[in-house]
């Protein structure tokens, strides 16, 4: 593994971090979505094993560390994906908020240019950098058309206030349906291969 500069993520800027209970007591919405998908997250107990190992591990990802914003779509179902793959496995989870922690973003950035959230950056019980992983699985990025299909009309000036609600509630009713459903899972596998590969 490449040489990493040093971060500006020490253990003692980690710590600042929110727990995930704390984390829902701070942000100010979508506390119901939240919920939904923390709820809605299939963690198998094969999977939960092969996490629990894996933090078991000498060298393995005892810490996660995650930026998210509460407005985020990709938040409000990626981190509690990993709030729950956190409790099953005795992950340290810290959340910090991406535009309170600049710097930090500024550490991984999406193809070295975009601030996507979640970012999930993963540490050694001894606070080494293993991996990180950002925003949203492979999956969902190739099937992002059709979420960009139904909020097109949200975005359109011309588009009637009727045909305006009526996209809102067609964008949150994908949000409860089976494409977002299995977003989720993916986010789980790819989560598991990524530390998989990683971890010693």
């Amino acid at each position: 593994m490449a040489q990493r500069k040093k971060s500006v993520v020490t253990p003692e800027r980690f710590a600042q971090g929110l727990t995930y209970d704390d984390w829902l007591a701070a942000i100010d919405r979508n506390h119901e979505r939240f919920h939904e998908n923390y709820a809605g997250v299939e963690l198998t107990e094969d999977d939960a094993s092969a996490f629990r190992e894996l933090a078991q591990r000498r060298g393995g990802p005892a810490r996660c560390l995650a930026l998210a914003e509460p407005w985020c779509p990709d938040v409000f179902r990626g981190l509690p994906v990993m709030a729950k793959i956190a409790r099953a496995a005795g992950i340290e989870l810290r959340i910090l908020f991406r535009d309170l922690n600049k710097d930090i973003m500024a550490e991984f950035l999406n193809r070295g240019e975009y601030e996507s959230i979640p970012t999930f950056v993963f540490y050694t019980s001894d606070h080494r950098y293993i991996c990180h992983w950002i925003e949203r699985p492979a999956l969902a990025n190739e099937q992002m058309g059709e979420l960009d299909a139904l909020a097109a009309p949200l975005r359109d000036p011309n588009t009637s206030q009727e045909d305006r609600q009526k996209a809102v509630q067609a964008y949150l009713d994908f949000q409860k349906g089976p494409t977002w459903a299995n977003w989720r899972q993916e986010t789980v596998r790819e989560l598991r291969r990524l530390l998989e590969e990683h971890t010693g």
